[in-house]
């Protein structure tokens, strides 16, 4: 394996996760308007790999919370 080829690959991949992420939590949390905190779940699978990682956590709009 290419070991420089991956990681360029990686971080690429991972950026476009996180902006277009970003963007659409934004989006979806200005239309809500929600009154405290959102949960938050990510799943990023590979199939090829049967590998699944998950991330949950919580995001603070500044409303009453």
């Amino acid at each position: 394996m290419n070991e420089d080829a991956f990681n360029m690959s990686m971080r690429k991949f991972l950026k476009q996760v996180g902006v277009t992420s970003q963007q659409q939590i934004e989006q979806a949390i200005r239309a809500a308007n929600p009154a405290g905190p959102v949960k938050v779940r990510a799943v990023v699978t590979i199939p090829e790999l049967d590998m699944e990682h998950v991330i949950e956590g919580e995001i603070a709009t500044g409303g009453a919370e």
